[in-house]
């Protein structure tokens, strides 16, 4: 089995971190965030990596090489555009041809993806979504009232729950071809063209074990919880 990671982002929302850095190689701890995620996967048997690489992928490439140092087999996707998330996956169809890993290279995983994998291929799902639990606060009151407007209760700051997509995905390899290729094509499109074809997709949900890094606050806020982690403050 090989794992996908989407790494070709060109991460505006981490300007000016990603000015010379593409935004999967940003520090985490002492080693870049990508390579975080090849230890993982490698670490739930998946020793076949596919990097799709666009945007500094010199970068990427130079620092990782065929993966050996890391324990794992590392093939390149090359794309010279950016092409959304789905898009980015469509380059890697010629290394393709069972059952995959996809991941998007700018969050931190620690669950399990051997049981996700299994429970994949017992379901005999064509697609398995990671999903996570995220509980928030809304801040404000909130007004439950009738159809007249006769106010009911008053639910101060309520706290609300709902399960979020992590990016990360087991996939067949059909899946490949409802994506247009060379084309900006994100994954909910494709997620929702595959439903639509009454094809199976199932979900794997877990609490914990996701750190999204998507913006300048949440990779500080991700960097301090590491370095805490490790126990160097």
């Amino acid at each position: 089995m090989k794992a996908v990671i989407l790494a070709g982002g060109l991460g505006t929302r981490l300007q000016p971190y990603t000015t010379f850095l593409p935004k999967p190689m940003l520090p985490l701890g002492e080693k870049p965030i990508l390579e975080h995620l090849v230890d993982w996967t490698r670490k739930n048997g998946v020793k076949s990596v596919v990097l799709c690489v666009s945007y500094l992928r010199k970068t990427i490439e130079d620092y990782f090489e065929d993966g050996k140092r890391f324990g794992v087999n590392i093939e390149y996707a090359i794309s010279d555009k950016p092409l959304a998330t789905a898009g980015q996956l469509k380059t890697a169809e010629e290394f393709i041809d069972d059952t995959f890993v996809c991941i998007y290279g700018d969050s931190i995983f620690n669950f399990s993806l051997r049981n996700m994998i299994k429970q994949h291929q017992k379901k005999k799902s064509f697609v398995t979504m990671s999903l996570n639990e995220y509980k928030t606060n809304l801040p404000y009151g909130v007004i439950e009232t009738t159809k007249n407007g006769k106010v009911l209760s008053w639910n101060e700051k309520p706290e609300i729950k709902a399960n979020v997509n992590m990016g990360c995905y087991v996939m067949e390899p059909e899946i490949l071809k409802f994506i247009p290729k060379n084309k900006p094509f994100g994954m909910d499109d494709v997620i929702k063209k595959a439903m639509d074809r009454k094809k199976l997709v199932n979900s794997f949900l877990t609490k914990n074990g996701f750190t999204d890094i998507g913006n300048k606050t949440s990779y500080k806020k991700a960097y301090q919880e590491y370095i805490q982690k490790l126990g160097k403050i």
